[in-house]
């Protein structure tokens, strides 16, 4: 009943997401100087009158494009508001309890509205700088209005020196602290000003409809020291624990007018402006924490003469979920690698899955990809609400015939991104989030825009095969040797796989029909005309073997076993896949019951991404583009699926498998989060390497050799969360299945 009830929940905030229908009270309210000014910064005041306090009052609050809410001077939201597009011109709104923060007799309401004001590749803006307020409650009523006073807040500005670069809707911020009253937000300084009504109906354009915020407020760990702080000049240079989301803080004495820069070692990536901000002192005694968030390794505070800067402290926010999954094994470069790209993930995570943190701040479908399934072991299940967020702007930003592209949301770029968009509407996509987490209601909300894309978007040849989109970006992998046409197949492949398991799951049998045929015509068409004896290939292409095409075409049930041998020749041979798609390269390899090879490659391809002295991993290998790139952790989803062997077989891990692929590893204890609880796996192996079993994805396990053979047995202690049953193969071939609780199985 429960899981019933959740269901119906998560459909009802999805027709919500869809429609944006629901009635306002509050109006929008600006400061017309400042509606049309990039980079701009208003204060927002209300003082309101209570008899008493209700015991829970809701606060409905959006702004175009962030905001810092504080009530009677005590900060109650920390960068409140996402980034707008849910769909192109729509916004979301934040729901806050504030009646915590609330007194009888006079309570001040203060909110600090950031305004972009230009283009980037994961905002949409509404062109004004504006704030809805609304709480209403058990005789309260609190609406934004022309009663509310409004002030630019004249000491945010625009920091000297280049600009960010086009991608990030973000500017780089001065704060001039000569400038504003400091304290203003204590509602004891004179009246700001008035604001005025836009006359914009909480609905209508160009502000749009308005969706409750789908993710979490950020979680705020509070000020903290840095791990060390050293002098180099006029530089301090701070060392952060990790590579994080945070803001500056310093305290100082200073003469008037001084500039302090603030930058990160993250401050200009592959070429690329990142942010980083500037303050200007008054005279005497002062401290200042830099409200928007940078990230990076070390904190730079360029100090020049006339300043004394004394303490300094930085402010980590993120999203807000748990380190909840873990890999520990035997080999230390391995339980390295998955701290890494654990820690790696989670810098990613903001509105939107990032690809990296500091150039783009942008949501390429692509990594979401992978992204999602590196949450899916790695983190805490609220993670999976930043996922669901993301696969629902993928489908609700698609263009009129269907198409949809990355990265969304955006204002300056509109590409389709044929491939990896063709991977996040497939199996190892939205058929893979689904599998993690079970949501139903999600499959229901975005299977029509799946399957107009699929079927009306996408043309077939005379051979059924998937005719190449060329209007977009027909980006593969980054590399070299890269066979496109032989590539695409394979990906429209796995997406008819995807959307097949989803009409099935939604009794959609015509459909499930239609898929099936299609996969086996397909599958027909590319075996005949791309297999040249040796290795797939699209006819007339001349370069050497594309190592990509030939995982590819295994991990997606292509290449049936008769082609194994050749194409493991291949992937020995040719190292061109870089870190996009080597996944599907080590993937290829347990499919083929090559667990020690898999290994071997997850290991070269872990050393060629980390790099000493960094707590992320790179863009690509050998140390190169930005260092922090969660595409590059994707080697989180092989460790728990392939080497822990813990995959799920019904949606959400209410049933799911240990069959672990070990290779040469002697031991392994691995959690992974699930919607019931978590599920851990001990592991040792006792006798020599075996092959292991083989699967060919998420939900499909393959009847590949068991594994305990070949002399190798391994003794598992298995945790069965509540309400899951695990179903294993035991050493004797003996297939179990165990009921909640801890188990102790050889394997």
């Amino acid at each position: 009943m429960k899981r019933f009830l959740l269901i119906i929940a998560a459909l009802l905030l999805a027709a919500l997401h869809l429609s944006g229908a629901e009635a306002w009270k509050a109006r929008w309210i600006a400061r017309s100087y400042c509606t049309e000014t990039g980079n701009a910064w208003v204060a927002f005041q209300k003082k309101v009158e209570l008899q008493s306090v209700p015991s829970v009052l809701p606060a409905k609050i959006a702004a175009d494009s962030k905001y810092w809410l504080w009530i009677n001077g005590e900060m109650v939201v920390n960068e409140g508001g996402l980034k707008r597009g849910p769909a192109p011109g729509d916004g979301y709104y934040d729901t806050v309890d504030i009646a915590p923060y609330l007194k009888a007799g006079q309570n001040c309401i203060s909110v600090l509205v950031w305004y972009f004001g230009r283009s980037g590749f994961s905002h949409m803006g509404s062109g004004i700088c504006t704030l809805l307020f609304e709480a209403i409650g058990d005789g309260v009523e609190i609406l934004s209005d022309d009663s509310w006073d409004a002030c630019q807040h004249f000491a945010y500005g625009t920091a000297s020196g280049k600009t960010t670069n086009y991608r990030l809707s973000e500017n780089n911020v001065r704060y001039d602290a000569r400038r504003f009253n400091s304290e203003w937000y204590k509602g004891t300084s004179k009246k700001l000003g008035s604001a005025y009504e836009l006359g914009i109906a909480p609905g209508s354009a160009p502000l749009g409809r308005l969706v409750p915020r789908p993710i979490p407020l950020w979680k705020d760990y509070g000020l903290r020291d840095y791990e060390s702080v050293r002098r180099s000049g006029d530089t301090l240079i701070c060392h952060l624990p990790y590579n994080a989301q945070f803001s500056p803080y310093m305290e100082l004495e200073a003469a008037e007018g001084k500039v302090v820069r603030l930058v990160t070692d993250h401050d200009d990536v592959f070429g690329a402006k990142c942010v980083g901000g500037e303050y200007v002192t008054r005279a005497g005694a002062q401290s200042y924490e830099h409200l928007p968030w940078m990230n990076g390794e070390y904190m730079y505070y360029i100090v020049p003469e006339g300043v004394s800067v004394g303490k300094v402290q930085f402010r980590e926010t993120g999203y807000d979920c748990g380190f909840d999954g873990y890999f520990r094994c035997d080999d230390p470069l391995l339980n390295e690698y998955w701290q890494k790209a654990q820690r790696t993930l989670y810098v990613c995570m903001r509105d939107t899955w990032m690809d990296c943190p500091d150039r783009e701040r942008a949501q390429w479908i692509g990594d979401v990809v992978h992204d999602l399934g590196e949450a899916a072991y790695a983190l805490g299940t609220s993670s999976a609400a930043l996922t669901r967020k993301g696969l629902l702007e993928f489908f609700s930003w698609a263009k009129p015939d269907g198409s949809v592209y990355a990265p969304v949301p955006c204002s300056n770029w509109f590409k389709e991104l044929a491939q990896q968009s063709l991977a996040a509407a497939g199996w190892y996509g939205l058929h893979d989030y689904w599998f993690y987490t079970g949501d139903d209601a999600l499959v229901s909300t975005v299977y029509p825009a799946l399957r107009k894309y699929l079927h009306e978007t996408w043309a077939v040849d005379a051979e059924d095969l998937p005719v190449e989109r060329t209007k977009g970006w027909n980006w593969a992998d980054a590399g070299k040797d890269i066979d496109k046409m032989a590539l695409l197949h394979p990906w429209y492949y796995l997406a008819l796989k995807g959307e097949q398991a989803l009409a099935g799951r939604l009794e959609k049998m015509d459909d499930v029909a239609v898929d099936e045929a299609m996969m086996e015509r397909l599958k027909e068409s590319y075996n005949r005309l791309f297999w040249n004896g040796s290795f797939y290939r699209t006819p007339g292409y001349d370069s050497p073997a594309d190592d990509r095409v030939q995982a590819l075409a295994v991990v997606s049930g292509i290449a049936g076993p008769d082609k194994y041998d050749a194409i493991l020749r291949v992937l020995d041979e040719r190292r061109e896949a870089e870190t996009y798609f080597m996944r599907y390269i080590i993937e290829a390899y347990f499919v083929m019951g090559r667990p020690e090879k898999a290994l071997e490659r997850l290991r070269e391809y872990a050393s060629c991404v980390m790099k000493p002295d960094y707590s992320t991993l790179w863009e690509h290998r050998n140390h190169h583009g930005s260092s922090n790139h969660a595409w590059s952790g994707h080697g989180i989803i092989l460790m728990g699926q392939r080497l822990a062997g813990i995959v799920p077989l019904k949606p959400g891990f209410e049933e799911f498998t240990v069959r672990p692929q070990m290779a040469s590893l002697k031991h392994i204890d691995c959690r992974v989060p699930t919607p019931f609880g978590p599920i851990e796996v001990v592991l040792e192996r006792r006798g020599r390497a075996g092959a292991g079993a083989s699967a060919s994805g998420v939900g499909d396990i393959g009847a590949g050799a068991s594994a305990g053979r070949r002399g190798c047995h391994i003794n598992a202690s298995i945790n069965v969360p509540p309400s899951t049953t695990a179903v294993v193969t035991d050493s004797r071939g003996h297939q179990l299945r165990l009921s909640p609780g801890i188990h102790k199985v050889v394997l």
